[in-house]
């Protein structure tokens, strides 16, 4: 029984798509997405939406196939149909809904922080357009939360790259100066997330192991850069937990500055 109904089921699908009715087409386009069959959705409607511009069915069908792309996980195509509505309909019935998953979708297909976050900051455009433009929808608070969450993923993947550059050291250039210069512009994009103390942290571990490597002559002045660091440190998070780390530094530079001749 169950094999004579799945060809049946086929053999009824078959009969559709070679179909010229466009209306009979449409009717099961609806029909297979209410059953859940979206790849069978789409291939309808993906013949369809050409045809039905201008019609009464033009916003439906267009919104009928974002939808099916959704909720066959392909949010790429998805959040591109999506927008699509959007940009021909920004009046429309489903107006507030496209531009909502449109960003959602991205949101579901971000990527690890350790891998390309295009699609991270294309929900992130997403979600700042939608909250500018429906501030007082039910889902407006939800779309906050998303964009703090997708911001915090960022910032992750800046922590990461200046922890890299610390790591590098001196390999093939002075990256302790990468380092710093990623946490601190990392600081000034991002400067209610969870990782500044992180940051901060970094910023002084690189201007310590540069003077640790330093010559000499330069050891006084970089040094007195360690020294500099720590108080941002301290006076940013007073009960840090790295604070006998950085305390550490601190003893070790202020030794070394009285020590060594001044430059």
């Amino acid at each position: 029984m169950l094999v004579i109904l799945v060809l049946s089921s086929c053999n009824e699908y078959n009969k559709i798509l070679k179909s010229t009715d466009r209306d009979l087409k449409y009717t099961y386009a609806k029909k297979y997405f209410e059953e859940g069959k979206y790849n069978r959705s789409i291939t309808l409607l993906e013949e369809l939406v050409t045809f039905m511009k201008g019609t009464a069915q033009a916003e439906e069908s267009l919104y009928l196939l974002a939808q099916s792309h959704y909720n066959a996980r392909d949010y790429s195509s998805a959040t591109q149909v999506f927008t699509t509505y959007y940009n021909t309909y920004p009046s429309g019935e489903y107006a507030e809904a496209s531009l909502f998953y449109s960003a959602y979708g991205m949101y579901l297909d971000s990527a690890d922080p350790r891998l390309d976050q295009s699609k991270t900051y294309t929900a992130i455009a997403e979600f700042q357009k939608y909250i500018e433009r429906y501030p007082q929808t039910e889902r407006a608070e939800q779309a906050k939360n998303y964009l703090f969450e997708l911001q915090e993923k960022v910032a992750y993947k800046e922590l990461l790259a200046a922890k890299l550059y610390l790591n590098l050291g001196n390999y093939m250039g002075n990256n302790y100066e990468s380092a710093v210069i990623t946490a601190r512009e990392a600081m000034k994009s991002y400067p209610y997330s969870r990782y500044l103390e992180e940051y901060q942290m970094t910023i002084l571990r690189a201007r310590y192991e540069y003077a640790l490597r330093s010559t000499l002559q330069t050891q006084p002045e970089r040094y007195r850069m360690v020294v500099d660091e720590y108080f941002n440190y301290k006076n940013s998070f007073p009960g840090g937990k790295y604070l006998e780390e950085a305390d550490r530094y601190y003893r070790e530079a202020q030794d070394k500055i009285e020590l060594l001749p001044a430059s």
